[in-house]
């Protein structure tokens, strides 16, 4: 690892750190987690009521990474092509030219992603999986990166169509804003006058950083005892009697690259169980469904710190 490259590539991180918490005010773990999310390619899903700034965080992280930004609002009537793309007859051509949909960007917010129908849900998160659409039997590959934040919110059942498990196992990591403190919310009143987030952050990062950074994460180093943490926790979720519905596999492989990101954002080169225990909760909740409560994310994350508690980290 170079290590100019490496010091210049954090100094960078920090500052767009900086600029992300100086707009969006008091969600410093939610920003940090987001940034790990991205940059280990994983996506994120943001489960929270309307107007808790779900959108200004999405742009306004795509704006200090010079990234292209597109939304969403998904409705029972979005099809898959109006996410994809489509092909039109061109008359002056005499030919079918494909028009690439929104998810053609860099950082896509899926604006409610449980209002829509199971048929397009499938198609967004086939994309988020393989990184590329098909329509009409031609694939056409996603920019690099392509990240995507779904939101959906967790008090509305009508007209909705709830994720399944296996669709809900794509996403890294999910997430609350949650409602803001009340010296943080007069603070956002104030800083509401001075324009909109997004508006006011400036570039800090372009593609080539991001693209860097990424292979330096790849770099930072897990130890055996680390990951076999790691599967120790996941792995507990299969065994209590009150879990339906434990995590994956994928759950394990998702939160030792998440962990490799955080060890990177806190100036380290290698993961430790500090790391673990900052990520995995965020990794582990949505992927579980509890008996007789599998929507309450309370008893999730009291389960979840059970766990944590119960299973010993390795020693240093």
């Amino acid at each position: 690892m170079n290590i100019m490259n490496l010091e210049m590539s954090r100094e960078k991180l920090e500052k767009a750190i900086e600029s992300l918490n100086s707009v969006i005010i008091g969600k410093s773990t939610q920003i940090k987690l987001i940034l790990c999310s991205l940059l280990s390619d994983n996506h994120v899903l943001i489960e929270d009521p309307p107007g808790l700034g779900k959108t200004s965080l999405a742009r306004s992280l795509a704006g200090v990474l010079s990234l292209k930004f597109s939304r969403i609002q998904l409705t029972p009537d979005v099809l898959p092509l109006d996410i994809t793309g489509s092909f039109v007859y061109r008359m002056s051509k005499e030919e079918f030219e494909f028009v690439p949909g929104p998810i053609f960007t860099n950082v896509l917010l899926a604006d409610e992603l449980n209002r829509t129908t199971p048929r397009t849900q499938s198609a967004l998160l086939e994309a988020m999986e393989e990184r590329q659409v098909t329509v009409e039997g031609k694939t056409f590959k996603l920019p690099e990166p392509f990240f995507v934040i779904a939101t959906q919110n967790p008090h509305e059942h009508h007209g909705t169509y709830p994720l399944p498990e296996s669709q809900l196992d794509r996403f890294g990591i999910s997430l609350s804003l949650g409602y803001p403190a009340g010296n943080e919310e007069a603070e956002i009143v104030k800083a509401s006058f001075q324009g909109k987030p997004y508006e006011l952050v400036q570039p800090i990062l372009d593609v080539e950083d991001i693209l860097e950074i990424k292979n330096q994460i790849k770099k930072v180093f897990v130890s055996d005892e680390i990951i076999e943490y790691i599967v120790r926790i996941v792995s507990a979720t299969r065994k209590e009697d009150s879990i339906v519905l434990g995590a994956s596999t994928r759950a394990s492989i998702v939160a030792t690259s998440i962990c490799k990101a955080h060890a990177f954002l806190e100036g380290r080169e290698f993961v430790i169980p500090d790391d673990v225990k900052a990520v995995i909760p965020f990794v582990i909740r949505h992927r579980l469904v509890i008996r007789g409560v599998p929507s309450l994310l309370s008893e999730k994350e009291k389960f979840i710190r059970f766990l944590l508690e119960k299973i010993e980290p390795p020693v240093d």
